[in-house]
């Protein structure tokens, strides 16, 4: 762009000023901490309008943190009531460290979020990929395979709780007929088995959240890019490669992200299943603080592993929320 040339009077000397743009930056005055106290006061009312809403929120989630980062630093015997409770600092935690039972419980933690939240994903993106092409029945199809999300936990939990009997279960007796096992194989009642039997119920209900989401994200891939690659001799890989998979990072961190902090607070398919058993060998953390508060009334340590899952949680979250303002970044005109 030609240099606009703007000239203007100074103390009756005549002077030039070259702008360079669209327009000339004009340097904003600082803002002080006086005004920005003038700003809030004049804005009064419109926090007045969400006050209520603030209120709320503090009532039932800042001080049930409050009391739970609270209620960890105190022993409570069963038993007994809470007021009876003894200060013991961060013994809670400590306790917690040194159980054998929580490295367990932790490592079954990191298997069930880690195995079905990839394999959730990869089986989503693959059939949102399948899908995306237009062929008879495509509809149908879609509709068929979003009925394991749609279905209520409770229910998928107690129909798969069925199928995985080992006496009257579909999968033993098919099993048994085809000569395939002498008998139907324990598979929620066995500890080598229980926690694979339980990824394949997670996987099959949140599969089709994946696939929704990525279906979703390649509606955005343009498709002149992809017409312009296959003319320049571009294969299905190198066009899925550079052309589409680029377009589908951020909606599938998203998408991770968001089945990583499901499953890791996941409570109703192991509870239901299992109760976390045999032997502790499906307890996750939700449903070992679930048991040490309701079942046990320890309610001190387990207030100690609520807040910790409450900072991972809150470390996932923050990751989620730094993806989604990456992704506002990445839009044209933002």
């Amino acid at each position: 762009m030609l240099p606009s040339y703007i000239a203007h009077q100074d103390r009756g000397l005549p002077t030039m000023t070259i702008v360079t743009g669209e327009a000339s930056q004009v340097r904003q005055p600082r803002t002080t901490r006086l005004d920005l106290l003038r700003q809030t006061w004049s804005s009064r009312a419109d926090y007045l309008y969400v006050l209520p809403a603030i209120v709320v929120m503090l009532v039932v989630i800042a001080y049930p943190i409050y009391y739970t980062v609270e209620l960890s630093l105190f022993k409570t015997p069963p038993g007994l009531q809470l007021k009876d409770k003894s200060f013991i600092g961060l013994n809670n935690y400590t306790t917690i460290l040194m159980s054998n039972v929580f490295w367990r419980v932790t490592l079954n933690t990191v298997i069930w979020t880690l195995a079905s939240t990839i394999i959730a994903f990869v089986l989503g993106f693959a059939l949102a990929l399948a899908l995306h092409r237009e062929f008879f029945g495509r509809g149908m199809l879609r509709a068929i395979f979003i009925i394991p999300w749609v279905i209520s936990a409770v229910a998928a939990s107690y129909i798969w709780k069925w199928i995985y009997h080992s006496d009257f279960g579909i999968i033993g007796v098919v099993l048994v007929q085809l000569g395939l096992v002498d008998r139907p194989p324990n598979f929620i009642d066995s500890v080598s088995t229980v926690l694979a039997s339980l990824i394949v119920v997670n996987i099959w209900r949140e599969f089709p959240f994946a696939m929704i989401m990525m279906m979703a994200g390649l509606q955005t891939v343009p498709e002149q890019l992809l017409r312009a690659a296959q003319v320049d001799g571009a294969s299905a890989w190198q066009r899925f490669w550079h052309v589409t998979f680029p377009h589908l990072r951020g909606v599938s961190t998203v998408t991770v992200l968001l089945l990583a902090v499901a499953n890791f607070n996941s409570f109703i398919i192991p509870w239901i299943m299992t109760g976390g058993g045999p032997s502790n060998a499906s307890h996750i953390w939700i449903t070992h603080i679930y048991e040490l508060a309701f079942g046990r009334q320890r309610w001190g340590v387990a207030s100690a592993y609520s807040v910790l899952l409450f900072v991972i949680l809150m470390t996932l979250g923050y990751f989620y929320v730094r993806a989604l303002s990456q992704g506002d970044q990445r839009e044209p005109g933002a």
